[in-house]
């Protein structure tokens, strides 16, 4: 039996009214106390017709802080903030659940607070720059290794991250292990050329996300919790020569934990179908990701190659987006210019299609009662 993008779906502990996600997007937006504002909340809320979205990556940690007016969940302040985003989507019916991000080397000291540091597993450069509303571009940081002893702490503030995720009213949480942030730099030998347990050898780079992995599952329960990956993901200064191999061992060792879900992105490498390695190696529901349209996803259910498929661009300027897929609608395009621009110009502005007329609708339930 084939499944319908509109069909419901059980994610671990998250039941879903149709199989359309909303990916997470830095939109950097954040207030001055790296919280949401109301814009947020009008944002999110316009958008909780998706069977799940997954609110933009925010950090767990001061110190895992990357790009300019991106959020937290850290302080009191952003908890609250968030709880009002939560809350006006479980109003309108809505599941939604945090993708928790922490940049580690990708970063800038210009676009964190005077305290926070860049951390990775070495002091590796990420080649590359970095927008700050101070200075424009600006190189990356070098960022200072993490010491052993300071590994635990780092994920701890992760698992305490989760805690306040559920404080906030979200449905769950996702570990972001892609982009080149700091699970994937401690996954791969061009960012991580540490000499402990938690490097030399490939059981010792996935150490890291498993260990991650295990503390948030450990603190919210693991049918709580997501985990997103894009093996062959050059993005932002990364390399790997056999992801393959690579995500093979890290999908094995996290499949026993009984995670939610796997979110998973085409693979940039065109010999490396990820989604394919994705159902070989993890036991449990696969979130798809990138490139999709209304057609390619629905044949992704009917072929069986994911059990949702997620939306990012499209969600954008559609806020309808599950409505315009069920009636065939078009879809309207994006504003690429404000894309990461303060404001509401290009972030809660785009209309949905126009609403049935009352009184033809009044009509047809008379008719049809």
């Amino acid at each position: 039996m084939t499944s319908s993008l509109f069909d419901p779906v059980q994610l671990g502990e998250l039941a879903l009214a149709n199989r359309i996600i909303m990916a997470p997007m830095t939109r950097s937006r954040a207030d001055e106390h790296d919280a949401p504002s109301q814009l947020h909340v009008s944002y999110y809320a316009q958008r909780a017709g998706a069977g799940l979205i997954v609110a933009e990556g925010t950090y767990p940690s001061k110190h895992g802080k990357g790009y300019c007016r991106t959020p937290g969940i850290v302080t009191p302040v952003q908890i609250d903030a968030w709880r009002q985003v939560t809350d006006g989507v479980h109003q309108r019916g809505g599941k939604i659940v945090l993708q928790l991000m922490h940049v580690g080397r990708v970063s800038t000291r210009h676009n964190k607070a005077s305290d926070a540091e860049t951390i990775a597993p070495s002091t590796i450069r990420a080649r590359g720059t970095l927008y700050s509303d101070e200075l424009g571009l600006v190189p990356m940081d070098l960022p200072r290794a993490l010491h052993r002893e300071e590994i635990a702490c780092v994920i701890d503030e992760y698992r305490q991250g989760a805690v306040n995720a559920i404080a906030a009213g979200f449905d769950g949480v996702e570990l972001h292990c892609s982009s080149g942030y700091l699970p994937m730099q401690f996954l791969l030998e061009c960012s991580n050329r540490r000499t402990d347990d938690y490097g030399q050898s490939l059981s010792g780079r996935i150490r890291f996300t498993v260990e991650t992995l295990e503390a948030i599952a450990g603190a919210i329960g693991s049918a709580r919790v997501g985990l997103r990956i894009c093996p062959g993901n050059p993005y932002n200064d990364m390399h790997d020569d056999d992801p393959a191999h690579t995500y093979g061992a890290l999908l094995d060792a996290v499949s026993p934990l009984g995670l939610a879900y796997l979110h998973v992105s085409r693979s940039p490498d065109p010999a490396l179908d990820a989604f394919a390695l994705a159902r070989r190696h993890f036991r449990g529901p696969l979130i798809v990701n990138d490139g999709f349209d209304a057609s390619s996803a629905t044949n992704a259910m009917a072929t069986g190659i994911g059990d949702a498929v997620s939306f990012a661009r499209h969600f954008v300027a559609n806020p309808d987006l599950v409505r315009r897929f069920r009636e065939s609608a078009p879809l309207a395009d994006f504003d690429r210019q404000s894309l990461y621009t303060a404001g509401a110009r290009g972030y809660t502005d785009y209309p949905p299609l126009p609403q049935t007329d009352p009184y033809s609708a009044a009509a047809e339930r008379s008719a049809h009662p």
